[in-house]
């Protein structure tokens, strides 16, 4: 059975992983790996792993990581900032205070933990979706939506740990083997997302961060 890649719609080859016996699809020319749809987790069961995290303002990693996020990502582009959107905010929304900290007005969205779709009718100047595109059955339909609520200067600062880009180390990866986590990437992947809806990359680093915007 052929499946499709998620992003660029070309043939994908399977990553056999032997350990919890799944199947991912790796992409050749956008690099983009996911899950095979059989072994992807029901959102009740997502949920409840979420609550485990110690994703809150008594986990100092877990601030620092959003900190030198907003160093990278954010501040580069601080003096066009008004309005923000931390999409994808979890159960404990840190980000989204240290947002406000910075003097942006946040709104959160998150579907299980603040399902109110708050972004109707309105329209952003940064888009926050931290640890939130590796979880996504369908990025691209996402990316789209996120598109929508940019004002034109507008940008989206994503973060997610980019994979290895190897099949052996790709099986070993620890990142992978969370089991909420079922689509990973490259620079090349988020590339291909913003050039096929006609957004531009204006930052990536080699490891974790893309920040996207409107031409």
């Amino acid at each position: 059975m052929m499946h499709p890649c998620k992003i660029c719609s070309n043939n994908t080859r399977s990553i056999h992983d032997n350990q919890y016996d799944h199947d991912y699809y790796y992409c050749d020319n956008c690099e983009f790996i996911f899950l095979d749809e059989n072994k992807i987790i029901s959102p009740a069961q997502e949920k409840n792993k979420y609550a485990f995290h110690n994703n809150n303002f008594e986990s100092q990693g877990y601030v620092q990581m959003f900190h030198d996020f907003i160093a990278k990502a954010i501040r580069p582009h601080k003096l066009e900032i008004k309005t923000a959107l931390d999409f994808g905010s979890g159960p404990g929304p840190v980000l989204a205070e240290l947002l406000r900290q910075e003097g942006f007005e946040t709104d959160i969205y998150d579907k299980h933990f603040a399902p109110e779709k708050i972004y109707l009718n309105k329209k952003y100047d940064l888009i926050t979706a931290t640890e939130v595109f590796e979880h996504l059955a369908d990025p691209m339909e996402t990316l789209k939506l996120l598109k929508t609520l940019l004002n034109n200067h507008g940008i989206i600062a994503i973060m997610t740990l980019f994979h290895p880009n190897n099949d052996e180390e790709f099986k070993k990866w620890w990142y992978r083997r969370d089991s909420t986590h079922i689509c990973f990437y490259t620079s090349k992947t988020l590339q291909t997302m913003a050039d096929l809806i006609e957004l531009k990359v204006s930052l990536v680093n080699n490891k974790n961060i893309c920040v996207i915007g409107n031409k």
